[in-house]
């Protein structure tokens, strides 16, 4: 018999298999606050179930718990990159960033990604399969038991495309951000997306409160295609059209991620372009110099350049900024340290 995943549960579903235990309904919110507050590492340590209810657990249930097998601490500014284990043998990663105003974590959503854009190192051997809500939940439970440090941030960002693992992302994020686990605002967290349309619209809808991140990160819908396969079926302007919706629907601003390529998409006519694009949006421009990759061709713009395309953005009446580079030493980029550990292990 397949043991139930029961950190996936929502707080209703838990209260069913519970009753279908045999225990009464009390128990239900004992385990849920072990799992979602204490963040209890296995059944043994919740000692205020019974021996007789844990017994049950242990044969009938999944306790979803993932093991570290790299982390990586940045010399240089504190960053923390996390590689972790799951039950079937696959490896993912997240990372820890320290800022002033809190600390933030970034998680992946899938087991490699299938959206294959140019410059990245997540998407190099494609998508194995999506995680399920308790192995994005375990990335946030283990890296703040293992820092020893609150998180208050959550950016869906990492190896994946959160909104091609749509319904398992829904219920993570509600499962991170009810009162009774770690409550983490919904208005803390962001979710990252090349641009799939329909399920921006049908994330409008949901009655959420997160940022969306559209990875933008071209000018004009021909320099898209080339860096971004996912332009092929997508066009640009019905993307554009999907997150004016999504503002409309939540009144959050939307995020432009733009990855600065040396060459590609840092000129005076891609500033120009990327203005007319988004005027009279109520958005925002991250603009993010390259993290180079060994298996890209791709390089990051002098300084000068980035800097310069910033000026004029702004001097264009676009509200942007320059995303801080963090975790270079310690294989930042997206992918980078699984990529590596997998070569490492073949």
């Amino acid at each position: 018999m397949e043991r139930e995943d029961i950190k996936s549960l929502t707080y209703e579903e838990l209260q069913e298999t519970v009753r279908r235990l045999g225990e009464k309904p009390f128990r239900a919110k004992q385990l849920y606050q072990w799992m979602h507050e204490k963040l209890a590492d296995s059944f043994e340590e919740m000692t205020s179930l019974s021996k007789e209810f844990r017994t049950k657990l242990m044969e009938q249930a999944e306790l979803t718990v993932l093991r570290p097998v790299d982390i990586r601490t940045s010399a240089l500014d504190g960053t923390q990159k996390y590689l972790f284990e799951l039950a079937d043998g696959n490896v993912i990663e997240s990372v820890l960033m320290k800022y002033r105003h809190g600390n933030s974590v970034c998680i992946s959503s899938q087991v490699g990604c299938r959206m294959g854009c140019r410059f990245c190192a997540s998407t190099i051997g494609g998508l194995t399969r999506n995680l399920r809500p308790s192995e994005m939940l375990e990335q946030v439970y283990r890296i703040q038991k293992l820092s020893g440090e609150r998180v208050s941030n959550l950016v869906v960002m990492g190896t994946g495309e959160p909104l091609d693992n749509y319904e398992n992302l829904l219920k993570f994020i509600r499962l991170l951000s009810d009162p009774n686990g770690l409550n983490i605002s919904q208005r803390n967290m962001t979710v990252s997306t090349c641009g799939i349309v329909p399920n921006i619209r049908r994330l409008a809808d949901e009655g959420l409160q997160i940022t969306l991140a559209l990875s933008l990160h071209a000018s004009n819908q021909e320099k898209r295609k080339r860096l971004m396969p996912v332009a092929n079926k997508y066009e640009l302007a019905d993307v554009l059209d999907a997150c004016r919706y999504y503002f409309e629907k939540t009144g959050r601003r939307l995020t432009f991620e733009y990855s600065l390529v040396g060459g590609v998409n840092d000129t005076l006519q891609d500033v120009q372009e990327l203005t007319a694009l988004v005027k009279g949006m109520n958005c925002h421009i991250n603009l993010i110099p390259v993290n180079p990759v060994k298996e890209r061709e791709y390089v990051q713009p002098d300084r000068s350049v980035v800097m310069a395309f910033k000026n004029k953005l702004e001097k264009n009446g676009i509200n942007v900024t320059i995303r801080r580079e963090m975790g270079r030493d310690i294989n930042g980029a997206c992918g980078q340290l699984r990529r590596s550990y997998i070569e490492e292990n073949r």
